[in-house]
């Protein structure tokens, strides 16, 4: 058969890139067309996300693509969550979205608990307590930049923003819009009740689509612009955790996933969601996932620190080099919990980590290994945590996480996680959330019949490693 040819924009939270999936009938070829980082910038006391700067960089990976006089099929964007930008009545972007680690939020975490206390949200939504929530950053919005909250006319996510600006078309997709802690779980619409009960606009939000569905062609001037014609634009599972879900190549039924990247995701693919009382307090989320499965996960702060610690120590030093160094340093005792609020956003990360470590009583960490195996430690005690809560929380015995993700690279961080748990971990692939971004749109285009169709093309097309205790 002719290849099907599709683009998957994958946006993380440091970086993003255009890559192109071949699909011959049998498996899925990817190749890389662009990469350009994704930074945040700061302006006057808010972090912003620079999106015109990100879409100019997603017209130059398309530019580039016409160059290959390749029949192009369709494209699909999958980013982080909770993100967000405004519209006005004329379809005109309103001011740079806001980044989900600027703190304005923490106002609005009070705020909103005096009117709707948490559990009642999570009863309707499932969504774990994050102060980043978009439900926090809206009620912010309405407090401290009322004059664009009123003048408002459409909501659009990070990627459906990236939709509207290839086609034109103001649409919420379902499995970003989970992530807001807006929706109604079981009924997947947007909740009146919250809305209504913390007086927020329910008008500006759009018709919901599903992963899978066609929005419509490129537009005409982005087609002159870049030189493709008769190109669909899809929605897939946009959030890219429930996009990289789509590709994991489960073992069995008592397999779960472990996305690993500046986030790391730890969960399994569910038919219901799980809402109780100890759901909650274990902080367990319930996001929505493609052909109606509930993505049930736990958040943890992932390799964004050890990206941060890089930083501090700019100059020749890489990922191996920190890598090599924490290896040095395991038989030391020093552990973060990464999901502290000292590591959000600190200036300095290491000096975060050394004065963390010093409160709970282990001394001060002073090398690069020491700060770096803190960090190690926490993660995979937070997996091996996880792991019991799932456990528990699912009633099933776990045997194999699949791991997938960027993070899978760092072997040292795989084979922790194996002993931390004591569960086989299975590796691979890498790239599963543009894996998951092409599976949705090749089952847009009536090229695979499921999501079951599309995870044995992944593991067709990719091979896997497996790490024991």
């Amino acid at each position: 058969m002719m290849s099907i040819n599709c683009l998957a924009l994958d946006f993380g939270a440091s970086s993003a890139r255009l890559m192109l999936g071949k699909y011959d009938g049998k498996r899925i070829e990817l190749t890389e067309i662009h990469r350009f980082l994704n930074e945040p910038v700061s302006l006057c006391g808010r972090v912003y996300w620079d999106i015109l700067r990100l879409f100019h960089e997603v017209k130059i990976g398309l530019k580039k693509i016409s160059k290959l006089n390749l029949k192009i099929h369709g494209i699909g964007i999958d980013t982080w969550g909770v993100d967000y930008g405004f519209l006005d009545k004329n379809g005109n972007l309103i001011q740079n979205p806001i980044h989900y680690r600027d703190n304005r939020t923490l106002s609005a975490v009070r705020d909103v608990k005096k009117i709707l206390p948490f559990d009642e949200i999570y009863k309707t939504t499932g969504i774990q307590y994050m102060n980043l929530n978009t439900i926090y950053q809206l009620v912010s919005d309405k407090e401290i930049r009322n004059d664009i909250y009123k003048i408002s006319d459409k909501f659009l996510m990070i990627p459906d923003l990236f939709n509207y600006f290839l086609c034109g078309e103001k649409l919420n997709e379902y499995t970003q819009a989970t992530t807001s802690s807006l929706i109604d779980i079981n009924s997947k619409k947007w909740s009146s009740e919250i809305l209504n009960n913390l007086g927020l606009r329910s008008d500006m939000f759009c018709d919901m689509v599903m992963p899978g569905t066609v929005l419509g062609k490129l537009s005409k001037e982005i087609e002159d612009e870049v030189g493709l014609k008769d190109l669909d634009v899809i929605a897939v599972a946009s959030h890219d955790t429930a996009s990289a879900v789509c590709a994991v190549p489960f073992s069995d039924e008592n397999s779960i996933f472990l996305s690993s990247g500046t986030w790391s995701l730890i969960g399994k693919e569910l038919n219901e969601p799980i809402i109780n009382l100890d759901s909650m307090k274990k902080n367990f989320t319930n996001e929505g996932g493609a052909e109606g499965k509930i993505t049930y996960l736990k958040n943890i702060t992932g390799l964004w620190i050890i990206q941060q610690l890089k930083n501090k120590w700019e100059g020749a030093i890489t990922f191996p080099d920190i890598i090599e160094a924490a290896r040095r340093e395991m038989h030391k005792n020093f552990i973060i919990n990464p999901n502290a609020e000292e590591f959000t956003f600190p200036n300095n990360m290491a000096e975060a980590i050394a004065d963390y470590c010093v409160k709970k009583g282990q001394g001060r960490p002073k090398t690069l290994g020491e700060h770096a195996i803190s960090v190690y430690n926490g993660l995979v005690n937070e997996y091996r945590l996880a792991c019991l809560d799932l456990e528990h929380l699912t009633n099933s015995k776990i045997s194999t996480i699949n791991m997938v993700g960027g993070g899978i690279l760092d072997e040292f961080l795989c084979e922790m996680t194996a002993h931390a748990t004591g569960k086989t971990v299975v590796v691979g692939p890498v790239e599963a959330s543009v894996l998951g971004n092409i599976i949705m749109q090749l089952k847009a285009l009536g090229e695979v019949k499921d999501l079951n169709q599309g995870r044995e093309i992944v593991k067709n097309s990719f091979d896997v490693k497996t790490y024991n205790i």
